[in-house]
């Protein structure tokens, strides 16, 4: 990635970056901090993944995606030098990102770290002064590590002299990789509690507002980002508090909590797709719904992910899931997942498509929601297809 970006003159020198990094929560962060960058007057980007529907969903030039013809020609530029440096197909569009920053004449970007840190594309970003961490839990334990340490430490990869970071709580695990690296980075970790609510605002001393991100989670997600605004503050930025209240308030961040119609049926609509998103996900659903109550679900979980541990989690004795193929995916069978879980019979079914999930779901649920989880590219799949309305 250094040899690719120094062949194009270094466009990453060309603007300023807050990076991001954590198992859950990061889009969030990254979604809230761009929203009130945006709302102070600043000429910001956002860069994150994966997409739902679109790969310009990635690259977002002020409030808007990159259009597609332009990410195709900057694709299409830059093919020939990411053959020549062997580079993946996420550090050419993260080479494409950072292209389009700096062509657009950014002052800051919003860096949403794909995997890990250490060794992720956007770590090559030498102006990541302000850095922030999401939630670190298990996931892609089959390239980063099969403990929380483990994980942490690549995660932790991302400190650098000099550089602030923002944390809400870990697991103690985590919580000690993080101190031990930033000691030895030379980096100062700054630790936020989760925000405290008020007639369901988010309260954070003299500021409050009506989150645009539904959930509980978010108040720990929330907490962290105006750390990070605070951060950027201390280093020079101008960013008002009541800019950060209407960010906040206007920052939306789809997939995660949504509520939708399909054929007039009212669907939940999650990218929990690892174990801690999922505990999180049905954590949230019990705070507003008593747990044995009988809910049904449509799930596809990719073939990298613990779904045995995900499903035990996620269904209450009375609940009814309906497990499909994700497209394009390998993934999960309904074979597979009972063979390993064999107590989860008779409350899964296969179906072999979206839409028939969704009719037998929805039939059996008997106008109460339906959620539908398990993978972000899931969620994609039934947006793209068209047949979702917007809920009430």
């Amino acid at each position: 990635m250094r040899s690719a970006l120094a062949d194009l003159d270094h466009p990453e020198r060309r603007f300023a970056a807050v990076q991001v990094a954590g198992t859950n929560g990061k889009g969030s962060i990254c979604t809230l901090v761009h929203a009130a960058l945006l709302a102070s007057g600043l000429h910001a980007g956002l860069y994150t993944s994966p997409h739902l529907v679109s790969w310009c969903e990635r690259i977002r030039l002020g409030d808007q995606p990159i259009s597609a013809p332009a990410l195709r020609r900057l694709l299409s530029d830059l093919q020939p030098l990411a053959r020549r440096h062997d580079l993946t197909p996420f550090e050419l569009v993260t080479l494409a990102a950072f292209q389009a920053f700096a062509d657009a004449g950014l002052d800051l970007v919003v860096l949403e770290v794909g995997l890990g840190g250490r060794l992720d594309a956007t770590t090559v970003h030498p102006e990541r002064q302000v850095l922030g961490f999401a939630a670190i839990g298990m996931d892609h334990a089959e390239v980063l590590g099969s403990t929380i340490a483990a994980i942490a430490a690549e995660k932790a990869g991302i400190l650098s002299p000099g550089s602030l970071a923002v944390s809400g709580p870990q697991e103690p695990e985590a919580a000690y990789v993080l101190r031990r690296r930033a000691v030895e980075s030379g980096s100062t970790l700054l630790w936020v509690d989760p925000l405290s609510t008020n007639g369901g605002d988010l309260v954070a001393g003299h500021l409050r507002w009506r989150s645009g991100l539904p959930g509980l989670v978010q108040r720990h997600n929330a907490a962290v980002a105006l750390g990070l605004v605070r951060a950027l503050r201390q280093r020079g930025w101008r960013i008002p508090d009541q800019a950060i209240v209407e960010g906040f308030e206007n920052a939306r961040w789809p997939a995660r909590l949504q509520p939708v119609l399909w054929q007039g049926q009212p669907l939940l609509l999650d990218g929990a797709h690892n174990l801690p998103a999922i505990q999180a996900l049905r954590r949230e659903l019990d705070q507003a719904e008593a747990a044995e109550h009988r809910r049904c679900w449509v799930l596809g979980v990719l073939a990298n992910k613990p779904a045995p541990a995900m499903v035990r989690a996620l269904l209450a004795p009375s609940d009814r899931a309906w497990l499909v193929p994700v497209p394009e995916h390998p993934c999960w069978s309904l074979e597979a997942l009972l063979a390993a879980a064999p107590e989860l019979s008779g409350r899964l079914e296969a179906s072999a498509s979206l839409t028939e999930a969704l009719g037998a779901a929805t039939a059996s649920a008997g106008g109460r929601t339906v959620v539908v989880a398990g993978s972000l590219y899931l969620i994609g799949a039934l947006i793209r297809s068209g047949s979702l309305q917007e809920s009430g």
